[in-house]
């Protein structure tokens, strides 16, 4: 069961939840070091720790974020209601036009602080029940909370720079840490954890499942190195202390620690890429062997009790971009918002024959009744009954058909924007939400990751002719006839063994990656993040708005010095 990990945490809340436990008298329970002394138990307390990371892929979180002040994603105010408007929040992050009021960017800060917090007392619990523990059981879990630390901080940091970064559970505040600084603190923890993780398996997949593990870490860290420049990072001002990770002279060495990092997914053999690039995000997607670290989820779940304003830790990314009519067509439970939706252009990357962009001119025609599943949803959309095409709900009552255009930010219609259809929609009325565990990282992305540090000036072997990447371009074009491969070369040769450019990889990344927290960096790193002839509606182009505002009321809060000053300050710009 997907769920496994999850299901019996409560039952070990009460071990951490204060520190009297450990001073209990024993009336015939067993002792918090009878618990601890129990592998099954350390690993469930360790479990606690995946719970914030639910709060981070909502749209007034981290995804919403980085989804559309990027190309592959846009939220327009659509009338003739003013769907969407809420005082022109979604409009200044598609523009890039936020400011320091930006509600998103307090949740960001607050969730993700509040998930290394908890790795850092759960750290604390079990070092102040190491005796209890074998030595490879103390390290493998102390290993995987600081590499979900890590991520939360990798989060955080991926989104303000500087960052209140700690590896103790303490209550003091210091300065807000630089940014090289940062990447240095991440780098050493990952490289001296990832060894002591876990290599998946068939046989401990399930175990692991929703966990960190040294898959994870890798590609986490393989992450850190391939952005290092965006990061501001130099290897001048770097500040790396363990030796697995310390010989970076030059520029290029970020690179080939990144084929490093890689190689080593590669050669454990864990991960495969699947046949259908669909099995990666159905709603039973658990069966995946190419989802490397997801959020776990569970449709029919409450939302949590800390629900932070329209914040919510349940996955909803199918009801925020489909249309309103689809709960008709699909018997869906929750009517879909009609929200986010693709840019026009970042549509046009895909040929109209890959199976992860909107569909031939024959398939979009016929929409709901698409003979084949199709990345993204255009076309007519009709009744249960396959027949009947459903109209718009304005007045007009024109023919609910979606078209991948959009006119205008502030006036689109509800019909405007390509929708987001990868992941398998409920279709029997399950769910209150999406049951589909969101996919976090990918082995896709290692094989990409590793031929762009290549590329980029890394020492390493190119994997393009490998059996995995062979797969990997072939189901792109999988309802083809004929050599799948070929038509994924011919379609995209910038991306094709041998003519493999980086301008190529970007758009590839895109049409591969779309929605999966990745895009906004990616643009970044390719010095396209502030350019409008590449993101379409951009107007804010400044160089600093690469790193959003510390959020207002953080810096409002924020402790002073004995003189009154703030310790904690704004990032330049804002």
């Amino acid at each position: 069961m997907k769920k496994i990990i999850f299901a019996s945490i409560l039952a070990l809340l009460a071990l951490n939840s204060c520190d009297s436990m450990l001073d209990e008298v024993n009336y015939g329970n067993p002792t918090t070091k009878d618990m601890m002394s129990k592998e099954e138990n350390v690993a469930l307390l360790v479990g606690q720790a995946y719970a914030d990371v639910k709060w981070l892929h909502d749209h007034w979180g981290y995804w919403g974020v980085v989804t559309l002040t990027a190309d592959e994603g846009v939220c327009p105010i659509r009338m003739p209601d003013k769907d969407w408007a809420d005082g022109n929040y979604w409009r200044n992050l598609n523009t890039h036009n936020w400011d320091v009021m930006g509600q998103a960017f307090r949740n960001i800060w607050n969730t993700t602080i509040s998930g290394a917090v908890l790795c850092n007392k759960l750290i604390a619990t079990l070092e102040n029940n190491k005796e209890s523990m074998s030595e490879k059981v103390f390290a493998q879990y102390v290993g995987e909370l600081e590499v979900m630390r890590s991520y939360y901080y990798y989060m955080l940091f991926d989104c303000f720079g500087r960052i209140p970064y700690q590896e103790k559970f303490e209550s003091d505040t210091e300065p807000l840490m630089a940014p090289e600084k940062v990447w240095s603190r991440l780098v050493d923890c990952l490289e001296k954890n990832a060894p002591n993780l876990p290599v998946v398996t068939d046989a401990n997949r399930a175990l692991n499942y929703g966990r960190a593990t040294q898959g994870f870490a890798y590609a986490l860290l393989a992450r850190l190195y391939l952005n290092a420049e965006s990061f501001g990072c130099t290897p001048s001002n770097i500040d790396l202390t363990n030796s697995a990770s310390s010989k970076i002279g030059s520029a290029a060495d970020f690179y080939t620690n990144a084929v490093r990092c890689c190689d080593a997914i590669i050669d454990a053999k864990s991960y495969t890429i699947e046949e259908n690039f669909f099995t990666n995000f159905k709603i039973n997607n658990e069966g995946s062997k190419e989802n490397i670290f997801v959020i776990v989820e569970n449709g029919n779940a409450k939302f949590d009790a800390r629900s932070n304003g329209s914040m919510s830790n349940k996955l909803r990314l199918t009801i925020l971009t489909l249309n309103y009519n689809h709960q008709q067509t699909y018997g869906m439970i929750e009517k879909p918002w009609n929200g986010f939706c693709a840019r026009p252009s970042f549509i046009e990357r895909y040929n109209k024959n890959d199976v992860r962009g909107a569909g031939t001119d024959a398939e979009r025609a016929l929409g709901t009744n698409a003979t084949h599943q199709w990345g993204w949803f255009v076309g007519p959309i009709y009744d249960a009954d396959g027949k009947t095409l459903l109209k718009d709900k304005d007045e007009a009552k024109s023919d609910a058909i979606i078209v991948p255009t959009l006119h205008s930010l502030t006036e689109a219609t509800d019909l405007e924007g390509a929708r987001m259809f990868k992941y398998e929609v409920d279709k029997e009325g399950k769910y209150d939400y999406c049951e589909n565990d969101f996919v976090l990282f990918r082995y896709a992305d290692v094989l990409w990751m590793k031929e762009e540090a290549i590329l980029r000036g890394g020492s390493g072997t190119s994997g393009a002719n490998s059996a995995d990447f062979k797969r990997l371009r072939a189901r792109c074009f999988d309802y083809n006839e004929g050599d799948k491969e070929a038509a994924f070369n011919s379609a995209y040769a910038t991306v094709a063994p041998g003519t493999m450019t980086l301008d190529g990889i970007l758009d590839e990344r895109g049409r591969e990656f779309a929605w999966e927290n990745m895009r906004r960096r990616d643009l970044i790193r390719f010095g396209k993040f502030n350019d409008p002839k590449y993101v379409e509606f951009v107007t804010g182009t400044d160089e600093y708005r690469k790193w959003f505002p510390i959020p207002y009321a953080v810096l409002e809060t924020s402790l002073r010095d004995e003189n009154g000053n703030a310790i904690w300050t704004q990032n330049p710009g804002y």
